[in-house]
C-alpha cells in the first residue's frame, strides 16, 4: 500500500503541476520537462513508478510470476533516488528539509543493503 500511495502523490503532484502549471497545454509540458532538470528527474521517477502501480496486485504477481515481479519492483530504488534529486533540486535556497529526507533515504537503502549481506552469508 505504501507504494500506491507514493504513486498517488506522485501522479496527483504531476496532475498539480499540468493542470495548474501549465494549463494542461502538452506542447508546454514537454518544453518545460526537456528545459529544467528537476522536472525531468521527478517525470522520471513517475514514468518508473507506474509499472509498479500497475503490477501491485496479487494476479500481476502470478501473471508475471514472482522473479520477474520482484525485477520489475527493483524499479523502486532508482524511483526514490529520483524523487529525492527532484526534491532537492526543486528548493532554491533552504535544502535542510529535501537533505533529510535524501538522509532517511540513504539509511534506509544502507539498512537494505546490510540485511541483505548478511542474509547472503554461509
Amino acid at each position: 500500500m505504501l507504494g500506491l500511495f507514493a504513486f498517488f502523490y506522485a501522479a496527483l503532484h504531476f496532475a498539480t503541476y499540468a493542470v495548474l502549471d501549465q494549463g494542461l497545454r502538452g506542447p508546454a509540458i514537454l518544453q518545460d520537462v526537456s528545459k529544467r532538470p528537476f522536472i525531468f528527474v521527478g517525470a522520471a521517477a513517475l514514468l518508473l513508478l507506474t509499472p509498479l502501480a500497475l503490477t501491485s496486485t496479487a494476479a500481476s504477481v502470478r501473471r508475471l510470476g514472482f522473479p520477474a515481479w520482484k525485477r520489475l519492483h527493483r524499479l523502486v530504488y532508482p524511483a526514490a533516488a529520483l524523487a529525492a534529486v527532484h526534491f532537492w533540486w526543486r528548493v532554491k535556497k533552504d535544502v535542510r528539509e529535501p537533505a533529510i529526507y535524501a538522509a532517511i533515504l540513504v539509511v534506509l537503502l544502507a539498512a537494505r543493503v546490510v540485511a541483505r549481506r548478511r542474509s547472503s552469508r554461509p
